[in-house]
């Protein structure tokens, strides 16, 4: 995927002083709180590396301090990937072929059992066919109203080259996962995914696809790289583990016998025998270490700024279901040089203010599901464009954004201003982490009320704390760097016009290429919903 370089100007972090937030941001700890609005919408929900360098200065008075730049040890670039099956700059074809009743029965199957068989299809790629391939449904909550009715083109897949026959490959790639759409283009996560890389995180791959299955209609579909082998070799040039986060998980503790860890992590990179005693050690240091162990060594543990990154891209992108949001969505990857985790985004179908199952009703990004129902919560601030439902009640403290009319029955709370917008650091920064009891526990213990680890997650359920983001923020020093980051890339990035330019590229390959796809009208009110959505 082509992205910009990069260079953030960044400024020293002050130590100790309170997180401020820039004004019409989108953060993601607005929408996870959001969720719980619309949470029984979801319950139900349709199918429907650049290298970049700043000098930011923060240091930490406790021992920790920052590397100056921002972004991973990602070394990937657009150059690597001209020419290949993930060139972006064409609309790509994807066609399979599968026998229509194992289709029907995996289905049944998964419908009856929630489970994922594997099938053996015949794939063709750009006019290059695969036999003997496998094919499986890939996701979560985007299945849910997958049944025997719903058209094959429009369900997510996951196509590995190589299960069934060995060294099977394309341009060095064995898996292509066939992304839901939470609108009709996908042009949110296209661009999303493009903007972590040109902020210098480690990315997957994405490419626009006409998509078929057994001679059905194309359906135009993103699909992205499947984070593995071969993505880690070629997105890093040092040897690592990764490890992916499983959505009815979270980042607790739960002792050194790695069984325990079967249903939380798995291992997807390297193949072969799993090796999880790196991530337990990790785990254990977030559960056990105190506050002034904790801002004193988390270096050791963590890329420090890549992780500021990272959570500021999220705010950026407007992307609620990160580390901490409902589908526990994330990576881990263990560099067996630095002895240092980073934390690399995935699954970003909900940038921009999508709703899964939601998608973007009539191409306006943000808008909530017609019938969700619920006050939205205290402290939850509302993005530009978001149109909550009639009888929608906001609370104290949420901020409504600058031209915004609330519809009839809503009433703006007292004190509010538009375009007011929470602190992100509210949660963390009030000196207690707090449970989901809603008792807060002092920070830097072990336990908290009721047995409950501070910050340990809702393992898959509408959004909570994971105990990395929560400790982190919590630490004035670290809270810092994210505000730094964000106000260095959301101006290296936004302001400068790379969103934008990443955006319209991609709107005038769909135009290009697509429009018998889809309307260009939708193409055009899509691409302009996201461009609404940047942050000022």
């Amino acid at each position: 995927m082509p992205t910009s370089q990069i260079q953030p100007t960044s400024s020293a972090g002050r130590p100790g002083q309170p997180s401020t937030r820039r004004a019409g941001a989108l953060p993601s700890r607005w929408y996870r709180a959001t969720a719980l609005v619309v949470g029984s919408v979801l319950a139900v929900g349709s199918l429907a590396a650049c290298d970049t360098s700043g000098t930011a200065s923060a240091s930490s008075v406790t021992g920790t301090t920052s590397t100056g730049t921002w972004g991973d040890s990602s070394v990937r670039t657009a150059s690597d990937v001209d020419g290949t099956v993930w060139d972006s700059s064409t609309v790509h074809t994807i066609s399979v072929e599968v026998d229509e009743d194992e289709l029907a029965a995996m289905i049944e199957t998964y419908s009856a059992e929630d489970s994922k068989e594997w099938l053996t299809a015949t794939v063709t790629i750009d006019g290059q066919t695969f036999e003997d391939v496998g094919l499986r449904l890939k996701g979560n909550s985007s299945l849910r109203s997958v049944g025997t009715d719903t058209d094959a083109q429009d369900i997510p897949w996951l196509i590995r080259l190589d299960k069934f026959v060995d060294g099977q490959e394309l341009d060095g790639s064995t898996d292509f996962v066939v992304r839901s759409n939470t609108s009709e283009t996908s042009l949110n996560e296209a661009v999303a995914l493009e903007m972590l890389g040109a902020a210098g995180l480690a990315t997957e791959q994405a490419i626009a696809t006409r998509f078929s299955v057994n001679g059905s209609e194309e359906a135009l579909r993103l699909t992205i790289e499947d984070p593995d082998d071969a993505w880690d070799a070629a997105s890093f040039d040092t040897e690592g583990i990764l490890y992916k986060a499983q959505s009815d998980g979270d980042y607790s503790y739960r002792g050194d016998d790695p069984a325990s860890y079967t249903d939380v992590f798995s291992q997807k990179s390297p193949s072969g025998e799993d090796d999880l005693t790196p991530l337990i050690a990790f785990l254990k240091f977030l559960d056990e270490s105190d506050d002034e162990t904790f801002a004193a060594e988390l270096g050791e543990h963590l890329d420090v700024d890549a992780f500021a990154t990272y959570l500021a891209m999220q705010d950026i992108v407007g992307n609620f279901d990160d580390i901490d949001g409902p589908g526990n969505n994330s990576f881990l990857r263990y560099d067996s040089e630095t002895g240092a985790f980073t934390v690399v985004s995935w699954d970003l179908n909900l940038a921009f203010g999508q709703m899964n199952g939601g998608g973007m009703p009539g191409g306006a990004a943000g808008a909530m599901p017609e019938g969700a129902a619920g006050a939205v919560p205290d402290g939850a601030d509302l993005p530009e464009g978001f149109t909550p439902p009639d009888g929608a009640t906001a609370p104290d403290g949420a901020g409504l954004p600058e031209g915004m009319t609330p519809p009839d029955g809503m009433t703006p709370p007292d004190g509010t201003d538009a375009g007011q917008r929470p602190d992100r650091g509210a949660g963390p920064g009030t000196g207690a982490a707090s449970t989901d009891d809603g008792t807060t526990a002092d920070e830097g213990t072990a336990e908290a009320a009721d047995g409950q680890r501070p910050g340990g997650g809702m393992g898959g359920g509408m959004g909570g704390d994971n105990i990395l983001v929560t400790r982190f923020l919590a630490d004035d020093d670290f809270a810092a760097l994210v505000d730094q980051a964000t106000a260095d890339l959301t101006s290296s990035l936004v302001t400068s016009g790379t969103a934008q330019e990443i955006l319209d590229r991609w709107t005038a390959l769909l135009t290009d290429e697509a429009s018998d796809l889809v309307d260009p009208a939708t193409i055009t009110s899509e691409s302009e919903s996201i461009a609404s959505a940047f942050p000022a």
